[in-house]
């Protein structure tokens, strides 16, 4: 799988209590919270569904994003690399820091699991430029 190639999806995306607003049409719940590797770090299970057409908005997290597809298709767009398209079965992986949006595309909603670990305290999405 390549790398950076997508967050979630996440869709990626959530937070200890959501950053910033985000979009209706973009839903996430965390599942499960964690102490990280690291003492400054924790880690995050997330469900994240986005609406059809939807899109998260372009932001970026304090560490790494992982995830994997389990329903509906996404088009995510990680800055430096070109355009993935994701379907049901792709898994992703988003650097720290890296601004990234992604969009669901077809007639469903996506559904995708992401995994994030943070640095602990500080918001898990931060909004970028559009």
């Amino acid at each position: 799988m390549k790398r950076g190639a997508l967050a979630a999806l996440a869709l990626a995306l959530l937070a200890a209590g959501t950053p910033h607003a985000q979009p209706a049409a973009v839903q996430r719940q965390v599942l499960q919270r964690s102490a990280g590797p690291g003492e400054a770090q924790e880690v995050l299970l997330v469900k994240v569904e986005i609406a059809p057409g939807a899109s998260t908005g372009r932001h970026s997290h304090p560490g790494v994003e992982t995830g994997y597809v389990v329903e509906g298709e996404v088009v995510m767009e990680v800055e430096g690399e070109a355009p993935r398209r994701l379907a049901p079965g792709d898994s992703y992986l988003i650097p720290a820091g890296r601004v990234h949006d992604v969009r669901a595309v077809g007639d469903r909603p996506a559904r995708a699991l992401a995994t994030f670990v943070v640095e602990r305290g500080k918001p898990l999405a931060i909004p970028a430029a559009p």
